[in-house]
């Protein structure tokens, strides 16, 4: 359906896909990028937005939020300048036959709010034994296979998937983990853990899991994304993996960037996530795998409701809700990191838009002609984070009470003003 022309004046215009940095105004039409700097012919009478001292930059790209609630964490990804995210396919059922694909593919575009992308179970119920029927669930909508959170034990089955999935050029996305090596851990197998009694999570849990799937995926030639990574050693796999040719990726949730296993303090179930907060060496390697550009950032966002948390640390569920916090968390590492804002801004935006396959159709750009997906933000906005602040329907973070710089003032989803704060 054709949208009515707008026209956002006066903002400082970031494009990092294209090299934009620059006061420029931005004109849409029928659902797209119409124009940058001056309006095309026929814009008399265009709807104005007054960008001006926001900063204008493509929707944010979400490589990982889960969708409990659907309505609701939508409207808490467009109030913090999300318009596309992928969603894990560990749901409830999990997302492992086309009809619950499709339905969930209908009911966001029904929401009218951001785009949702569903990542498609590799295997039939997450059990790691039988392939899920990929092409099926490519048709219904999936733009990758996962296991979530769920580890696929047998090599054999991993193996099989990575042939099947590179025959018919499907992505597969996994969170490294060795099910045998996390065993029942709930922190990482650190100082913290040890005062505190928690069972550990080492850091080779992570890095053997790297590198079988490297290995099988060097084998196949599949296209691999390894999500969410929390260790040193596990970043330089991926880096050795890209020198070498292998056609990997790779995220980090953006909580990772900012907290350690000593954030934990004394038990604190915000504190909880899964893969656990590491050492401060393994954050500082994470942030500089991000500085580099080899790892995007993702929000992880994983609302947990109080009865989910109100428990002891081992008990708790992890995650924690990260939609909203994404862009101000992002700006905040760009700051310590002294990381130029385009830069960052391109590990929210066109960097992951790339991982999904998407850059080409212009997601995550200011592109003429792409899909009229717009961040309009105020950089300077200092906000406190609270359970009245955020949109989600989990209120849980281990930033509750902190303060926050950079606030979304409008977020746009093809043309459309979804978000107006």
């Amino acid at each position: 359906m054709a949208t009515d022309k707008i026209s956002i004046k006066n903002g400082r215009l970031v494009d990092p896909r294209n090299g934009i940095d620059e006061q420029l105004d931005l004109h849409l039409a029928d659902g797209r990028i119409a124009a940058i700097g001056k309006a095309p012919d026929g814009f008399a009478g265009a709807r104005v937005i007054d960008a001006t001292g926001l900063v204008v930059c493509p929707g944010l790209v979400d490589l990982a939020a889960r969708l409990p609630g659907l309505e609701g964490e939508l409207a808490a990804a467009v109030a913090g300048g999300v318009t596309s995210l992928a969603c894990p396919p560990d749901t409830r059922p999990p997302l492992d036959e086309p009809g619950l694909v499709e339905q969930l593919v209908r009911r966001a575009a029904d929401a009218g709010l951001a785009r949702v992308l569903p990542l498609g179970a590799l295997t039939a119920r997450l059990r790691g034994e039988a392939l899920a029927e990929l092409g099926s669930l490519t048709r219904a909508g999936c733009v990758a296979f996962s296991q979530g959170d769920t580890a696929i034990v047998d090599t054999q089955v991993l193996l099989r998937a990575m042939q099947y999935a590179a025959t018919f050029d499907h992505a597969i996305w996994l969170r490294p983990q060795d099910q045998y090596l996390a065993g029942e851990g709930v922190a990482h197998d650190g100082e913290v853990a040890s005062r505190l009694g928690l069972p550990g999570i080492p850091a080779a849990a992570e890095t053997v899991a790297i590198a079988t799937a490297l290995e099988l995926a060097r084998a196949t030639g599949v296209r691999l994304h390894l999500a969410r990574l929390s260790t040193a050693a596990g970043v330089e796999l991926v880096r050795r993996a890209r020198q070498d040719g292998l056609a990997v990726t790779c995220d980090v949730g953006v909580h990772h960037l900012h907290l350690t296993e000593m954030d934990i303090g004394f038990f604190d179930s915000a504190a909880r996530f899964s893969p656990p907060l590491r050492a401060q060496r393994d954050r500082e390697a994470l942030s500089a795998a991000v500085a580099e550009g080899l790892a995007a950032i993702c929000s992880d966002h994983t609302p947990v409701d109080e009865d989910g948390k109100q428990l002891p640390f081992g008990e708790a569920e992890a995650g924690a809700s990260g939609l909203e916090l994404l862009l101000p968390l992002t700006l905040k590492w760009a700051e310590t990191a002294k990381v130029p804002l385009a830069m960052a801004l391109a590990r929210i935006t066109c960097d992951p838009a790339a991982i999904l396959g998407l850059a080409a159709g212009g997601t995550g750009s200011l592109s003429i002609g792409a899909p009229a997906d717009v961040c309009v933000f105020d950089p300077e906005a200092q906000w406190l984070v609270s359970a009245e602040s955020l949109q989600s329907d989990g209120k849980n973070t281990p930033f509750l009470g902190c303060g926050m710089q950079g606030r979304v003032r409008t977020t746009l989803v093809g043309g459309r003003v979804v978000f107006a704060g």
